[in-house]
This record gives C-alpha cells, sequence and structure tokens, in this order.
C-alpha cells in the first residue's frame, strides 16, 4: 500500500488496507475536499498515483457533466424532445435518455458495440419499449450510444474530444490514446463475478445479456479497440485521483450552480423494470438510493461502476471521492466501496 491520508484520516488507510487484501490486483481510492487531498491511497501489483482504470459505468458520471456544461452553454435542454437536435430521433426528450426513462435499453440491429453511430442510427429506428418517462430501466450501453449522437448533433464534434475540450484539465480519457496504454491497469473478474445480481426472473435474464452483449469479456475490456471506441456508457479511463479532483470541482463551481441542482434533483426512480434494482437518477448522475450507494450524505451524487467502481461527490461535506479497481467483484457480495465511504464518515 502506498499514498497518504490527512491527519485523523487514519481509519480511512485502514480500512483500505482491508480492501487491497480483498481484492486481487490493484486498487485506489482518492477524496479531495475544496481543493485539499485528504486522501490519497493506492496499492497492488504494479500499481501508481498514475494507474488508470476502465471506469465502466463510472464514464457516465463523466458525462453527465459534459452534458450540464452543453446545457449550462445554451446548447442542449433537457426538457427539449430529442428531435429539436436529431430529427430522426422521435422517442422522448432528452431528460428521458439521462434518466434511463426513454425505453430503449438494448439494441434490437445486429451491429457492433463499438461502433457508436451504427447503434445510435438503430436506436433512432428501433420502438421504445414502452412510452419515454413512464418506466425507468437502467440503459447499460444505450445511454453511451444516445448521448454520444447528442453530443455531435449540438457540437458537431465526437464525445471524446467534447471530454476532452472540457475536461482537459483531468487525468480522464474518454477514447484512451495509445500512448497511455502502457498506465493502463489489467482488469480481472473474481471467480463469482457477475451482473444484475437483484434479477431472478430468466425472461429478463435474456434482455439484460442482450444489454451487454458481451460487453464486460475480459478480453474485450482489456483491449486497446474498446478503450479507444469512445464508448460514453462504459469506456472511459481515469485515476482516482483525478476523478476525485473532478467531483470536488463540479460542486465547486465547474457546473454552474442552478445546472447542477437541475442535473442532481431527481428525474426518476423507483424498481428498475429490468433489473430489479432500486434505483434514482438525475439527469446523467446516480443519486443516493436506498442501497446506500453514496453512503452517509443524503444529497450524494456521481456513478458507480461494473465491479466496484464508485465515484461521487459529497456536497454536505463539499468534497469529491472516488474508488478504483481492476478486479470486478459482483454487487451483492463487494462491500469495498461501503467499507471506504464509512470509515470516511466515520473521521467526517
Amino acid at each position: 500500500m502506498n499514498g497518504a491520508v490527512a491527519r485523523g484520516f487514519e481509519p480511512v488507510r485502514d480500512a483500505f488496507a482491508s480492501v487491497l487484501a480483498a481484492t486481487g490486483g490493484g486498487a485506489a481510492f482518492s477524496v479531495v475536499r475544496r481543493g485539499e487531498v485528504l486522501v490519497e491511497l493506492w496499492g497492488g501489483p504494479g500499481w501508481t498515483r498514475d494507474t488508470l482504470v476502465v471506469l465502466f459505468s463510472g464514464t457516465k458520471g463523466v458525462v453527465a457533466t459534459v452534458m450540464a456544461l452543453l446545457h449550462a452553454r445554451g446548447l442542449i435542454d433537457p426538457r427539449s424532445p430529442v428531435s429539436r437536435y436529431w430529427p430522426e430521433f422521435a422517442s422522448g426528450d432528452v431528460s428521458h435518455v439521462l434518466s434511463h426513462t426513454v425505453g430503449l435499453p438494448y439494441v434490437e440491429a445486429d451491429v457492433s458495440f463499438l461502433d457508436n453511430r451504427a447503434n445510435a442510427l438503430a436506436l433512432a429506428a428501433q420502438r421504445p419499449l414502452w412510452t419515454p418517462g413512464t418506466r425507468v430501466a437502467y440503459h447499460a450501453a444505450t445511454y453511451g450510444y444516445l448521448c454520444t449522437e447528442l453530443i455531435r448533433r449540438v457540437t458537431g464534434r465526437s464525445a471524446g474530444s467534447v471530454v476532452r475540450s472540457l475536461l482537459g484539465g483531468f487525468d480522464v480519457h474518454l477514447g484512451t490514446p495509445a500512448s497511455e496504454d502502457h498506465r493502463v491497469a489489467r482488469l480481472t473478474r473474481s471467480p463469482d463475478y457477475r451482473i444484475s445480481t437483484f434479477l431472478h426472473d430468466p425472461a429478463r435474464r435474456r434482455i439484460v445479456e442482450r444489454m451487454y452483449r458481451g460487453l464486460l469479456d475480459p478480453e474485450t475490456i482489456n483491449s486497446p479497440e474498446y478503450r479507444r471506441a469512445e464508448l460514453a456508457a462504459g469506456g472511459a479511463t481515469g485515476t482516482a485521483a483525478a476523478m476525485a479532483r473532478l467531483y470536488d470541482r463540479i460542486g465547486a463551481g465547474l457546473v454552474p450552480a442552478s445546472i447542477l441542482a437541475s442535473a442532481t434533483s431527481t428525474w426518476s426512480s423507483g424498481t428498475d423494470a429490468l433489473n430489479d434494482r432500486p434505483v434514482r437518477f438525475g439527469l446523467g448522475y446516480e443519486l443516493a438510493d436506498s442501497l446506500g450507494t453514496y453512503g452517509k450524505d443524503k444529497l450524494g451524487f456521481g456513478h458507480s461502476g461494473a465491479g466496484g467502481g464508485r465515484h461521487g461527490a459529497w456536497p454536505e461535506e463539499g468534497l469529491g471521492f472516488s474508488f478504483t479497481t481492476s478486479e470486478l467483484q459482483p454487487e451483492d457480495t463487494d462491500h469495498r466501496g461501503s467499507l471506504l465511504l464509512e470509515a470516511l464518515a466515520g473521521c467526517l
């Protein structure tokens, strides 16, 4: 284990030692409050402070921030129909896309999951499973295709390019360049790893498998092609230090207060119609839920990632945090992120 904690945060260091012992591979945990680094810890074979990790759905929080910044610049309005910016797409409002209520949780067409444009065009022609806004279900991959196309339509640029433009001061990459490949941790899955651990219905399990389409296959997620594809639902890479600093800055004015208040208010909540998991979403951000995903702060927001990654902000404490790991563990038995947030809350 390497790194340091501020005075009074030694229990977080002890909790991280336990987390590292329960992790096959590496991990990192960082906490930044109003620009001050309170916690910066990492460990595991070959890991350094600068180790990049595929963020999986932690990417959605990065993209939600981009969408909020585009909203602040007057380029997109979440309450407007998607067709205002993308005429071929007739299903619902931008807010439905961002809050996982648009009813397009998978792509019916047989196209490569690495092709953002082909998937977007397929979704525009696809009929929603329900009237947009009437049900909530996590759009694991299609959130990214839809946001990518919206970003392209209102800026004329790729999602990765806009991330670099708006968030270039952070060590976060959507479309990781080859020059950074040497810093990327190799991902593994625990022997008992599985997705959608709340789901026990066989019919809906088949839908969920269709949603992911092999996206969590070890060879796929470790490939340069996956990292280069600018998958806005799960393909970004970042360090824990950068993600904690990003969420600290989001709450400190990076996103205008009125825009952030809207983006982190409840736009959808309830039991996921496909996964049977309790969910609560703002405009692209996950919000504090009944599972305690964001710990003690009832105003907490951010986005977790497949396998255990957890990134977000505690507005009541004015801080950002990030936990990254190279070993994916199943949600129902993975307590690493919660253990770290509980220790952090005790110190505060």
